[in-house]
C-alpha cells in the first residue's frame, strides 16, 4: 500500500512540475466576458431586449467570479505541489495558526526620585520650663548645699547642720540637714520640721544612705510637717557625711524658713550623741 502511495506522489510530483497553465487564453476569456454586457456571447441579438432590462451590476459580479475560480485553480495546484513535494499526508482535521505575537515588555519603571520633604526634620531646641511647671519638684535628688564655714552644731564624733538648698524657688523647696559622723553609729533618728506657712504639702523626701536601712514617715503635727528618718535595726551609719532632705511644696513666693527646725539623736559605741538646729537663710549666691 506505501508503494501505490509512493508511485501516486511521483506522478502527482511529475504532472504538477510540467503543468503550465495557459494565461493568456484565460486572459482573453476574462476580457470576453467584460465585453458583453451580461457575460453573453455579442452574437446573441435574440436576447438583446432581455439584456436591457437586468442591472451591469450582474457582469461584474460573474467577472469576480471567474476572477476567483481562475484563483482557486492557481491556489490548488500549488496545493498539490506542496503535497507531493512533501510527500506526507496532512494531518485530519489540523490547521496552521501563525503564532500569536507576544506582547511587548512593559519598560522597567525608573527609580523614584527622593521627595525633598523627606529631609530630616531639624531638632526642636527645648525651652526654659514655664512657671508652673516649676512646682513640679526635681525626678532625682538635688545637691546639697555645702553649710558655710563655722556653722552646725557638734556632739562629740556627730556634726550637723541644716540649710534651705539653692535650687529652691518660688513654688518648691528642699530642706537639707546634713550629718558627719567620725565613728560608725549603731542607732540613728532624724527628725524635719517645716513650719506651715501656706500651701505646705510633701513633695518627697530622700537620703544620701540606703533607703532599705532606714524608715521613713511623713505626718503633720501641730501646724508643722514632720519628716522622720529612722534606722533599722541591726544597720549601721559608716563614719562620713551624709545627707537627709525634706522636699515640699508651697505657696508661691519666697517662703520664711526661720521657724523650721531639725534634730538628731544617735549611738555610737556606748555614747549616746544629740544634735539639733535651724536652717540658715537661702544662699542667693
Amino acid at each position: 500500500m506505501r508503494d501505490g502511495h509512493e508511485e501516486v506522489r511521483a506522478r502527482l510530483r511529475e504532472a504538477a512540475e510540467a503543468h503550465e497553465p495557459d494565461r493568456a487564453r484565460m486572459l482573453a476569456r476574462i476580457e470576453r466576458g467584460m465585453a458583453s454586457p451580461a457575460g453573453h456571447p455579442a452574437g446573441a441579438a435574440s436576447r438583446a431586449g432581455h439584456r436591457a432590462t437586468r442591472r451591469p451590476v450582474w457582469g461584474w459580479t460573474r467577472v469576480v467570479a471567474a476572477t476567483a475560480a481562475v484563483a482557486g485553480v492557481f491556489g490548488l495546484g500549488a496545493g498539490a505541489v506542496a503535497l507531493a513535494v512533501r510527500g506526507e499526508d496532512p494531518a485530519p482535521g489540523t490547521v496552521a495558526v501563525s503564532p500569536t505575537p507576544s506582547s511587548s515588555p512593559t519598560p522597567p519603571t525608573a527609580p523614584r526620585t527622593p521627595s525633598t520633604s523627606a529631609s530630616p526634620t531639624a531638632p526642636v531646641t527645648p525651652t526654659a520650663p514655664t512657671a508652673s511647671a516649676a512646682s513640679t519638684p526635681p525626678a532625682t535628688p538635688t545637691a546639697p548645699t555645702a553649710p558655710a564655714a563655722g556653722n552646725g552644731v557638734s556632739d562629740g564624733p556627730l556634726w550637723s547642720d541644716g540649710s534651705v538648698d539653692r535650687h529652691s524657688n518660688t513654688f518648691w523647696a528642699q530642706s537639707n540637714v546634713t550629718l558627719k559622723t567620725e565613728e560608725s553609729l549603731s542607732a540613728l533618728t532624724v527628725r524635719l520640721r517645716i513650719a506651715q506657712t501656706g500651701g505646705v504639702s510633701s513633695a518627697g523626701a530622700w537620703r544620701s544612705l540606703p533607703e532599705e536601712d532606714f524608715t521613713l514617715t511623713v505626718t503633720e503635727d501641730d501646724g508643722f510637717l514632720v519628716y522622720t528618718w529612722v534606722l533599722k535595726e541591726g544597720r549601721t551609719v559608716p563614719a562620713g557625711t551624709w545627707v537627709f532632705a525634706g522636699q515640699y511644696d508651697h505657696e508661691r513666693g519666697g517662703r520664711d524658713a526661720g521657724d523650721d527646725t531639725y534634730a538628731a539623736t544617735a549611738v555610737s559605741g556606748s555614747q549616746q550623741l544629740s544634735v539639733d538646729g535651724d536652717f540658715a537663710p537661702q544662699d542667693d549666691d
